[in-house]
């Protein structure tokens, strides 16, 4: 694609090549040089940075402190990771990145982790001084940022560097309304299916596989070796998956605390005009968590980029009760928002994208 694009709107989550520009002006600042590898079509990823502190609780600081405050009162010990470090399961680390920000008055930030996180059930949120929620850093924020990182099923190897967070920047307010959904899909068909457009659109869960015994999903082993987050195609499945087959009746029962790793019934298609979100499960139609690494990029599933047929890989755990899932249940939405700029590079795999016209899929890190 061209370096300059003609804009789509004033308001809007903003591409690639305005994260460039955010760059240059000195609004996203970093200790060592942001790398090309670090920019994606429409968010930048974040990385760790010397050292993690082992701390007993997870925490907001609020509009009064500073994550330094909070460190100072729950951190247990610090942890060098200049030459890697492993983070243990159940544990909640604090981590302060490389990256901070200086944003302008007009432009507010939203983080999420990245899909080769989520996938291996590592739970991370971004903390900035006097925040009140996690991921949400407000218009105008000048100062630091910090990664909560809890592994809950796998031990992982990570380092100074390593990338297990995403983030998108947004001016103004963008229209996510039902209607300009709707409008969208009849003008670029954004699911293979008929839409379901609802506050967002549903996404459902395929538990058929298209044959007897097709594998539909995997279940996480427990107490497993090490994942190291920044090396591709290292382990063995069996190690640390069990394989889920279809079965008479296309069904399947979660169990409290287990991970799953499922796929959506519909192919999913993101426009180069817009990116999209995985937003949190309604928890009063089932007691279930859906997908922590909630963002698709420009370009996701679409032709041109080579994306035909890209399903939505499911991350999936039950709370408290075992749950009945149904094949074709919905399991979430996605909420599409226009970016300012069509961007100058979109997901696929000209840019080493790792899950282009996925089906069910695991994280990169398995071979």
């Amino acid at each position: 694609m061209s370096e300059t694009t003609a804009p789509l709107a004033t308001s809007g989550l903003l591409p690639c090549q305005e994260i460039d520009r955010l760059i240059a002006a000195g609004h996203i600042l970093a200790e060592a040089p942001i790398i090309e590898e670090q920019i994606q079509p429409a968010s930048l990823d974040l990385r760790l940075g010397r050292h993690a502190w082992r701390v007993r609780a997870s925490f907001l600081p609020g509009e009064r402190f500073t994550v330094a405050d909070g460190l100072s009162r729950f951190g247990l010990h610090r942890i060098d990771l200049t030459d890697g470090a492993v983070l243990e399961t159940g544990c909640v680390y604090v981590v302060p990145l490389q990256e901070a920000l200086a944003l302008p008055a007009d432009i507010s930030a939203a983080a999420n982790p990245k899909s080769s996180t989520g996938r291996i059930d590592v739970f991370t949120r971004i903390i900035s001084d006097h925040g009140r929620t996690f991921d949400q850093i407000p218009a105008g924020y000048r100062g630091p940022l910090y990664a909560e990182i809890c592994p809950q099923t796998f031990p992982v190897l990570v380092r100074t560097g390593s990338r297990l967070a995403q983030m998108r920047f947004r001016r103004g307010v963008i229209d996510t309304s039902d209607t300009a959904l709707a409008a969208l899909h009849d003008q670029e068909r954004l699911v293979s299916t008929q839409a379901d457009i609802d506050r967002g659109l549903a996404l459902s869960v395929d538990l058929a596989g298209g044959e007897p015994g097709a594998v539909i999903g995997y279940r996480a082993k427990r107490y497993t070796g090490v994942i190291d987050i920044d090396v591709a195609s290292a382990c063995a499945v069996e190690d640390y998956w069990e394989p889920l087959h279809a079965g008479r009746e296309p069904e399947l029962v979660l169990d409290p605390d287990q991970f799953y790793i499922l796929a959506s019934k519909e192919a999913v298609h993101v426009p180069p005009t817009h990116a999209a979100e995985m937003i949190p499960f309604n928890p009063l139609v089932g007691e279930f968590r859906v997908h922590y690494a909630g963002f698709f990029d420009p370009g996701f599933g679409h032709d041109a980029a080579g994306g035909a047929g890209s399903r939505v890989v499911l991350e999936v755990r039950s709370h408290k009760v075992p749950f009945m899932l149904e094949d074709g249940q919905i399991v979430g939405r996605a909420v599409y928002e226009q970016l300012t700029e069509v961007p100058t590079r979109l997901y696929g795999q000209d840019i080493g994208s790792h899950y282009q016209a996925q089906r069910l899929k695991l994280s990169k890190h398995f071979r």
